[in-house]
């Protein structure tokens, strides 16, 4: 594993490795582009929980034929005892609603510190299942809900009680027999914030590793859940599922517009992932050694992931385009690969000349995945302490020369022209989730959340050449006390000219921006695959398929379920 040192070097300075460029990797439409790899938080929990063998028991199965009632599963790990709670609850069809505006879900459950015992359990009783209109208390890390797929949940459950198998033909089309609605964690509704977790858990001390194990214990509790019922319904025919089959179960997750503002928010934390991504595809190009073994595997994985694009169900018209393009990317990449591959360099460069942005995104995610060696470990330095310092003591003509190179693609923008600014985002009242304003139709505007970057650093660029014209020679002290509401953005330019990469390269604010993009980039960062758009404002996406169940901990791990194929009917567990 890399030192802190020997990272730090490896970014800037005269020993620095070929990073790609700021503007390449930063750009809206690439960052929507990427996908999972093994640098991705699901791979990264998964990982962990297996070398270091947490033991997770049942401790509470309460559940009636039907599959309702209450189960706990106890969580041992190295340096703690863990709970994690689930209620589940009778909902009909009626009720059941994706969106955020529900009020009732099939499953609600929390993930708690310590052993739950009976009074605390009530307390819980009386607020999970109400999520937003309840309030827990800081031994709460994560709060989510889950419902039943309509299309998956009730077959799987018939097949498994006539003692037959699901059709894996089918389950391709849904990965899975829930599907989150929300997962909510730090601080939010009464629950140990970031600071208390990250400070005093270290078994879930980095980005969303709470919230990702969360959704695996969903997952394996759903499929506890179908196998429960099915035999409650046929004890004399019920057949338990084959844990190949078993495992390319994952858990269905819905997005929307909620995770947009995370990426414009924390630019310090979204730089330290990217730059450790892309660090680590700099030590892939830099000392990936290339042999027989390196190239059958390249080839074999290049395989894989058609494979599963093409095993990746989606009814819009723009996502399937994307599949099929990356499909015919991969195929061109092995010809190209099997002709001639004696550098990654080459091929990159090849791919970026010849493949779509998603094709060029997927070979970076399977270089990383050929060298465990170089890549794994980097994940350590993916937490930062996020603060956006003010250099008073800046010159304004230093202040001004940050902003003409790090954000000349905001001066580049026309923020007058037709488009540029038609939209806003804001916060709904009743959810405090974030929505799309459209300037001429909706009112709000002067509440609206500031997103926009990349037009506030261009205007207070405007404010800045003004002032330097009659006071060249103040600091950026004397410029705040002039234009004191531009301390918040000057704030943010100083502080991201310490990163090599930062701010996403796009205007936020413009008639045809895509939340599609920024969606995606951080789901690729947790690790989902098989994207399927709703619309440019959610997507629905699949968590955790091929990963290993609950009773594989403690046996030979193969860290390979990177883009999971259908299983072969007749497999071998």
């Amino acid at each position: 594993m890399m030192r802190l040192a020997a990272i730090k070097a490896s970014l800037r300075g005269p020993n620095a490795l070929p990073l790609r460029p700021v503007d390449q990797v930063m750009d809206l439409e690439r960052l929507g582009a990427m996908h999972q790899s093994r640098l991705s938080f699901m791979r990264i929990l998964v990982r962990r929980i297996m070398l270091e063998r947490w033991q997770i028991n049942t401790a509470r199965l309460d559940l009636c034929a039907e599959g309702y009632g209450t189960v706990i599963y106890e969580i041992n790990t190295a340096q703690g005892l863990f709970s994690f709670v689930i209620f589940s609850d009778y909902l009909s069809s009626a009720e059941r609603n994706d969106r955020v505006v529900a009020s009732k879900w099939d499953l609600t459950m929390a993930l708690v510190a310590g052993r739950v015992e009976d009074d605390y359990l009530a307390f819980l009783r009386q607020n999970v299942p109400l999520q937003e209109a309840g309030r827990v208390d800081a031994r709460v890390f994560v709060l989510s809900r889950a419902n039943r797929s309509a299309r998956n949940f009730d077959y799987v459950v018939e097949q498994l009680a006539q003692g037959e198998q699901p059709d894996v033909a089918k389950i391709a089309k849904v990965g899975y027999l829930y599907r989150t609605t929300a997962v909510y964690g730090s601080g939010k509704l009464g629950m140990a914030d970031w600071d208390k977790v990250s400070t005093r858990y270290p078994d879930f001390a980095r980005p969303f590793a709470a919230e990702m194990f969360a959704c695996l214990m969903l997952r394996n509790f759903s499929l506890l859940q179908v196998e429960h019922i099915a035999q409650q319904r046929n004890p004399q025919q019920y057949n338990p599922m084959q844990p190949h089959i078993k495992r390319y179960f994952g858990i269905g997750n819905s997005t929307g517009l909620g995770m947009a503002p995370y990426l414009i928010n924390h630019p310090m934390l979204i730089n330290q992932w990217i730059e450790m991504r892309e660090l680590a595809l700099a030590l892939v190009r830099s000392l990936g050694f290339i042999d027989d073994r390196i190239r059958q595997q390249l080839d074999a994985l290049l395989a894989r992931c058609a494979q599963h694009m093409a095993e990746t169900f989606t009814e819009d018209p723009w996502q399937t385009n994307n599949n099929v393009r990356v499909i015919e990317d991969l195929s061109a990449l092995r010809e190209q690969a099997g002709a001639s591959l004696h550098d990654w360099n080459d091929l990159l460069a090849w791919s970026e000349q010849y493949c779509s942005l998603q094709g060029q995104e997927l070979l970076v995610s399977i270089l990383l995945e050929l060298y465990p060696q170089l890549v794994d470990g980097l994940d350590d330095y993916y937490c930062v302490e996020e603060f956006l310092d003010l250099d008073s003591l800046m010159p304004l003509q230093k202040l001004k020369e940050v902003i003409e190179r790090r954000y000349d693609w905001a001066l580049k923008i026309d923020f007058n022209a037709v488009g540029s600014r038609d939209i806003f985002w804001y916060r709904s009242q009743d959810k405090m989730e974030p929505r799309l304003g459209e300037c001429a139709l909706d009112q709000g505007r002067e509440k609206q959340m500031p997103l926009g970057v990349g037009y506030a650093v261009y205007k207070c660029y405007q404010l800045l050449c003004q002032y330097i014209k009659e006071h060249p020679e103040h600091t950026t002290a004397r410029f705040m006390v002039a234009r004191p509401k531009l301390r918040g953005i000057v704030r943010r330019i100083q502080s991201m000219d310490r990163c090599v990469y930062g701010d996403i390269q796009a205007n936020l604010l413009a008639k045809d921006v895509l939340p599609m993009h920024l969606l995606r980039c951080k789901l690729s960062f947790f690790g989902v695959s098989k994207f399927d758009p709703r619309s440019k404002l959610w997507v629905r996406n699949t968590m955790f398929q091929g990963a290993p169940l609950l009773e594989d901990i403690g046996h030979v791990y193969n860290d390979d379920w990177f883009m999971p194929l259908a299983p072969v009917v007749g497999g071998i567990d």
